[in-house]
């Protein structure tokens, strides 16, 4: 038998194709990242950079404007990964309840479960509404770390006597003005490797618990203070748990998506559970906890053995989403052009008028220098909140004692 080989023609050809698909993948990764970058970093600038003043004469006020803004760039990610990159969102389970009051739960499979929620949020919910509890050396990222701090997330530093007073804070401050909060947290504090499995392993093995696949066990602290704190300054209406998981591809990293490596379906299963039927007492509320995650494993273990991978077969959500999918396309078609005229926009400026320049080197400059001296934009917000609480009271306890002299 005569074995032909292949012939030079055939290698060139083949390894041609090959590297222009890596190209190809690269510039689709390179496209999505840069665009959310330079929409953060000149959104922070050019969008959130003129409402700054507010927060001096009312914070409540300038949340209230600045969760709008900050808003309308979390649709970006959205109208990129589904519009432009294809990716399917599946959501089954309970769904939300509009505009309520909720800390939301879910397993952190990848460093990325946080943006993806956007896509099941914008359907569900208010994206003003939401906020993240994630670590603190994110602040200090330009761009996407200004608009972090601007929209009032919560960086904890994962040292519990050093995060508790922080919380608190924080978690008082959403009290106090009365705004509704969708608080987002990860109880398993970091995500799924190989890594952080055997060390879930291990604390499992300690504490006598069972060894997990899917999911990490929760540390459960953090999450009985925050439903603590909430419930008592009457600020939560439901703790919504949500189970994400990818079929198909899992994009792990941020490099991955440089890379182009987008998952092609996001499925998202939610469990909403409200403020009167959770436990009352602290310890109560950490069993509760640890059985949601052992529920996690189960559905997460039936949903990669199933042939056919979703939560629901049939696919069915009890409760319908607060906007029709026509309503959905066009935020996010109106999402995808605006921003991409902004950014154009942003240059065009900077090229052609020095006032655009000028502007643009102050507010770079105040936000690098507010975060060495103050910290953040998050804790100038709560100390001037402190400021006119004081005030008010003081104001009001003057009130009372000109009563009594009268």
């Amino acid at each position: 038998m005569k074995v032909v080989l292949p012939g030079a023609a055939f290698y060139k050809d083949y390894w041609l194709t090959l590297l222009h698909s890596q190209m190809a993948v690269s510039v689709r990764g390179l496209y999505f990242v840069v665009t959310l970058f330079l929409g953060s970093f000149f959104g922070s600038i050019f969008m959130l950079g003129p409402v700054l003043p507010l927060m001096l004469l009312s914070p409540a006020w300038y949340r209230w404007i600045t969760d709008r803004i900050v808003a309308t760039w979390l649709t970006l990610p959205v109208a990129l990964l589904e519009l432009v990159f294809g990716v399917k969102v599946v959501i089954t389970g309970e769904g939300f309840v509009p505009g309520e009051r909720s800390v939301i739960i879910m397993n952190h499979r990848t460093r990325l479960d946080w943006m993806f929620l956007w896509c099941c949020l914008l359907r569900y919910s208010y994206l003003r509404l939401e906020k993240i509890c994630l670590k603190a050396a994110l602040k200090a990222v330009p761009g996407f770390g200004w608009a972090m701090q601007v929209a009032c997330f919560v960086f904890i530093q994962r040292r519990w006597e050093a995060d508790k007073e922080h919380l608190e804070n924080m978690l008082d401050y959403f009290c106090d003005i009365r705004e509704p909060l969708q608080l987002l947290l990860f109880p398993e504090g970091t995500d799924l490797t190989e890594n952080t499995r055997t060390r879930s392993d291990a604390f499992a093995a300690q504490n006598n618990l069972p060894k997990f696949e899917y999911v990490l066990h929760p540390r459960t602290t953090g999450f009985t203070f925050i439903v603590e704190r909430l419930r008592q300054g009457n600020n939560l209406d439901a703790v919504h748990d949500i189970t994400v998981a990818y079929p198909k591809n899992i994009p792990q990293t941020e490099r991955h998506l440089v890379l182009g490596l987008f998952p092609r379906e996001i499925h998202f299963h939610v469990s909403r559970f409200p403020v009167a039927a959770l436990p009352a007492s602290p310890a109560a509320l950490e069993s509760w906890c640890r059985e949601r995650w052992a529920e996690k494993e189960a559905r997460l273990r039936d949903f990669y053995s199933s042939e056919v991978r979703g939560f629901e077969k049939d696919g069915v959500v009890r409760v319908p989403p607060c906007k029709s999918e026509l309503r959905v396309a066009l935020i996010k078609a109106a999402s995808l052009l605006y921003w991409t005229s902004f950014i154009a926009f942003c240059f065009t400026g900077l090229w052609l008028w020095w006032s655009f320049r000028v502007y643009f080197l102050f507010m770079v400059a105040v936000f690098m220098v507010q975060q060495k001296l103050a910290g953040g934009m998050e804790l100038l917000e709560l100390a001037c909140h402190r400021h006119w609480k004081s005030l008010s009271s003081e104001s009001e306890k003057n009130k009372l004692l000109d009563g009594k002299v009268q």
